[in-house]
Formats: C-alpha cells, structure tokens, sequence
C-alpha cells in the first residue's frame, strides 16, 4: 500500500513547483508583449535602412576610402564589402542567459554545431562569438573543431543598440584583420507567441543586392558625397542586423519560456490531480484495513 505522508510531501513539492512556473509564466507573458512590439516596430526601420543602401550602392561606382579617416574595421568600408575566399567562418550565435525555454536553446546550439560540423569537413575553420550564457556553457563543455571567443552576456537579456554596436566591432576588426574571411549569424526568427524557427545569415562580408534604375531617384544627392555617406551608413548597417537579431532572438526566447512554463503548469496540475486520487484510495484502504482489523478484533473476543 503507498504511504499516505509520501504521497502528501510529492503533492506538496509539485504544488510548490507550479507556483514557481506559473509565476514564471506571468513575467515571461508581461514581457513578451512588449518584446514583441519592439521586433516588430524595428522591422521597417530594417526594411527601409536596406532600402536606402541599396540606391546608394547603386551610385557611388567603385568603393574607396580615398579622403576618408579610417580609424578602426567598422570605417573601412569596402574591405566589408569585399568577399574573399572563405578559410575562417565566424558564428555569431544567439541564445539566452537562463534556461526553462523549452527547446529554444538546445535549437540554435544544435544548429551551430550543425555548421561546424560541415565547416570542419570543408576545411573551414570555424570561430565561435557567443551571445548569452548558454551558448558559453554549451560550446565550452561540448568538444568539436571550432575556436570560442569571449561571450557576449548583457545584450542576451536587454537587446541595446549600443550592445550591438560593440558585437559589430569586435567582427568588423576581425573581419578586416583577416582572422576571419566572413561571419553568420545564428539566431531565431520570431513569428508569433507560439512559433519561431532557427535561421542565420551572412553579415559580413556584407551582401546586397544594387536597386535597379527604375528604383534610383535622379534627384537624390549624397553630401558631402556618396563615399562619405556609405562609409556611415555600412556599419549602421552592420549593427542594426545584429541588433534586429537581438531582439528577434530576445522575443523568441521569453515565448517559448512563456509556452514552455505553461505547459509545465497544465502538467502540475495534471499530477497534482492524480496524486491527489491516489492519496485519496490509499487512505480509504488504510481506513478499511483499520475497519477490518477491529471487526475481527471484535469477534475473536467474542
């Protein structure tokens, strides 16, 4: 027969588990909302920033830095724009400072791997730049062909314009330094409060694609000229990809939190119930068993 108090400290401990994930359901579910407004008040800003470089690109003719002050990577625009035979890959991989969101770091871990796997057999060396504490922990416990650089903890949970203009640094020096001949991203796509789906591309050396002259407008004019504007609007660009990153992988982070500890909370209650029907027969037994013993107690005195 179970034992009664058992059974009553299991219902106690999951009792006490669901105040926890449904606490965390409600701060996940306070904060998604807003991070949901933000990835998707950023987007066309996005859209329209890749807009407008893709006219300029269309009219400065050959990139050069002739008469402008190059001081660190991020100012040489066209060694950014320069591809060039790929011997080191740098993944700038996303992923969140705590666990108990589901499936959503193991995803974007398990896809990074999956790159350096394919790197390795393509003799491409692969650089880690890590962004949040899991991927720091996850790339320094598991073994594979792949250097790991320091990580990149704050903007995993508070997504800044100035954290990603740090991150865009850092690559940008690597990058023109020629430790690495280009850069992913590996991050997630937020699509709603349920959904998500692990996506990467290429940042660096950047690539887009020249507007056509139907989209050109002839009465455009860069000051003081088209050099001096692309020069500011390439690593603006550069930093806003990561930061539109950051803040579609922050969104997807608290919504599988937030689906993954409502799904912990629907299971407590679930065994909650049934511990509750099995706390409730074992008792009755042992009220039987007691009844049993006296009645026979009883007629063997008599």
């Amino acid at each position: 027969m179970p034992n009664l108090k058992d059974i009553k400290n299991r219902i106690n401990s999951v009792q006490n588990t669901k105040k926890i994930t449904k606490a965390m359901k409600m701060v996940a579910s306070a904060k998604v909302k807003k991070a949901e407004y933000t990835v998707k008040a950023a987007r066309p800003f996005s859209d329209e920033l890749l807009h407008l470089f893709r006219k300029l690109l269309a009219t400065v003719g050959e990139y050069s830095t002739s008469g402008l002050k190059v001081e660190k990577g991020l100012d040489n625009y066209p060694a950014l724009l320069t591809k060039r035979e790929v011997k080191s890959e740098g993944l700038l991989v996303m992923t969140s400072n705590k666990g108990l969101a589901g499936a959503y770091n193991n995803n974007v871990i398990k896809a990074a791997l999956k790159r350096v796997k394919e790197n390795s057999a393509n003799g491409i060396k692969t650089i880690i730049y890590p962004v949040g504490l899991k991927a720091v922990s996850a790339f320094k416990q598991k073994k594979g062909d792949y250097v790991l650089k320091d990580g990149y903890l704050a903007v995993a949970n508070d997504p800044t314009a100035i954290g990603a203009s740090l991150i865009a640094e850092d690559i940008a020096e690597a990058f023109v330094s020629g430790e690495i001949d280009s850069i992913d991203i590996v991050t997630t796509h937020f699509n709603n409060m349920m959904s998500y789906n692990v996506v990467s591309w290429e940042i660096l050396p950047v690539k887009v694609e020249k507007a056509s002259e139907k989209e050109l407008d002839p009465l455009m004019v860069f000051e003081p000229s088209g050099h001096a504007v692309l020069q500011q609007l390439v690593p603006m660009y550069i930093t806003n990809s990561i930061y539109q990153a950051l803040l579609e992988a922050n969104a997807s982070e608290l919504a599988s939190r937030m689906t993954a500890m409502s799904a912990a909370s629907n299971n407590a209650e679930e065994m909650i119930t049934t511990l509750t029907v099995d706390y409730n027969k074992a008792r009755q037994a042992a009220i039987t068993q007691e009844l049993v013993e006296i009645v026979s107690g009883a007629n063997s005195v008599n």
